[in-house]
């Protein structure tokens, strides 16, 4: 999409001049269309398959509508809702005076049916169902923050077992009603993806909804399972990669458009996570995205890294590996977060004091050079340690016991000078 244009504030998670139309759906090849579909074979979807195809899961979308008439998307859309004040009551619509296209290409990615044996668009997960949730950024009487918030609960409250987020705010902190939404999610055992966003667009580094603890955040990786410089973006809250770059989805009007962006790659992995979901229907959201996260395959340097995540997904390892039960999300918890750094729900008496603890060198450390995007600013690798709030407090305290140390030379220098 063309973020930029959207807001200073707000991008949907697609790279500038993504978009290219290559024919209707009649018209096209339809082998030409499926046969693009490469993530399907490269990441394990197939295979995956001869498991489950995702039925009985519903994975919302919140995003700018979607076509129910789409043919790749006939019986997959359910009566969703509009948030915009601008939109179909049911969500399908698509809403927004640009990228209004967005939301129908992000539910095919996850749940397209095709047009018949082997011929058109096929989502990660053919037999889930989608439920559109529709949403203007920056756009409407309505403040895009508390649309989201509204259809995050309705997502929940509708039986969605996933939500999809191909957007970002493009900044790392998020408003108090987020905290509210997103907690009634996990509470409910609802996984929520998130895209990382993109460099094309704007995004440097990820922007909430993807800094969110608990989120499972996907960055972007080129044909050859490389990190995408504009189709992705980087940061320590990244989970998971998959492919951003040489996508096609179907758009309204019955046409198929190549596009690139995690807007893309979200959706692929929302799709992996209903497959995980129809195979483990006992799992709870952290075991689910455990599962995810634990049988990827590492890229990059060692380990986690802010490029990657824990690597390259693998759906058939994600739904058929033996894995073991984990007790807290791999992700963080968005409650532990809430206590330490929302001081303002607390009475002033039971404010903690904050204590600075000197961090330890991070053995997850962004790669000093060769990154797609280069050094990993070091504030943020602080701020995954201690968090936004008690980061000024280390500043500042730092910025004082420096002071005093150069106070105390200085005047052990006096004394020998007489």
């Amino acid at each position: 999409m063309r973020g930029g244009r959207l807001s200073r504030r707000w991008l949907l998670a697609l790279p500038v001049a993504a978009l290219l139309a290559i024919g209707p759906a009649a018209a096209a090849s339809a082998d030409y269309i499926r046969n693009a579909e490469y993530w399907l074979t490269e990441y394990g979807i197939r295979d995956a398959w001869a498991v489950t195809q995702g039925q009985g899961i519903t994975i919302a979308v919140i995003d700018t509508g979607v076509d129910p008439n789409v043919p790749d998307l006939k019986g997959a859309v359910l009566p969703g809702a509009d948030f915009s004040g601008l939109g179909d009551y049911r969500g399908w619509a698509p809403v927004g005076s640009e990228d209004s296209e967005h939301g129908t290409l992000v539910a095919s990615m996850a749940a397209g049916r095709g047009t018949g044996t082997n011929a058109g668009l096929i989502g990660a997960a053919p037999a889930a169902k989608i439920l559109p949730l529709s949403i203007t950024l920056g756009e409407g009487a309505v403040d895009s923050d508390e649309q989201i918030a509204a259809a995050v609960r309705y997502a929940v409250d509708h039986g969605a077992q996933v939500i999809n987020m191909s957007l970002t705010r493009n900044t790392l902190e998020w408003p108090v009603s987020w905290d509210d939404a997103f907690s009634y999610a996990a509470d409910h055992d609802v996984v929520i993806v998130a895209a990382a966003g993109n460099r094309g667009s704007g995004a440097t580094v990820v922007g909430a909804p993807a800094t969110m603890p608990g989120v499972l955040t996907v960055a972007g990786v080129d044909r050859d399972g490389v990190a995408s410089f504009d189709a992705s973006s980087q940061g320590i809250t990244v989970a998971i990669a998959a492919p951003s770059e040489e996508l096609v989805g179907a758009a309204p009007g019955g046409t198929y458009l190549a596009w690139s962006g995690t807007s893309g790659a979200a959706p692929i992995v929302a799709g992996i996570v209903a497959l995980v979901r129809a195979a483990h229907p006992d799992l709870d959201v952290a075991n689910v995205i455990n599962r995810i996260v634990t049988t990827a395959h590492d890229r990059g340097d060692a380990g986690y890294d802010p490029y990657y995540g824990y690597g390259l997904i693998d759906a058939a390892a994600a739904v058929s590996a033996d894995v073991p039960p984990v007790t807290a999300n791999p992700m963080g918890s968005l409650a532990d977060w809430i206590n330490v750094y929302r001081p303002t729900a607390l009475s002033p008496a039971a404010i903690p004091t904050p204590v600075v603890v000197v961090p330890q060198p991070d053995p997850l450390a962004a790669p000093a050079t060769g990154g797609p995007a280069g050094v990993l600013v070091a504030p943020i690798e602080l701020l995954r340690t201690v968090g936004p709030g008690a980061l000024a407090v280390l500043l500042f305290v730092a910025g004082v016991a420096g002071l005093a140390v150069w106070a105390i030379r200085q005047a052990e220098g006096t004394r020998r000078g007489r």
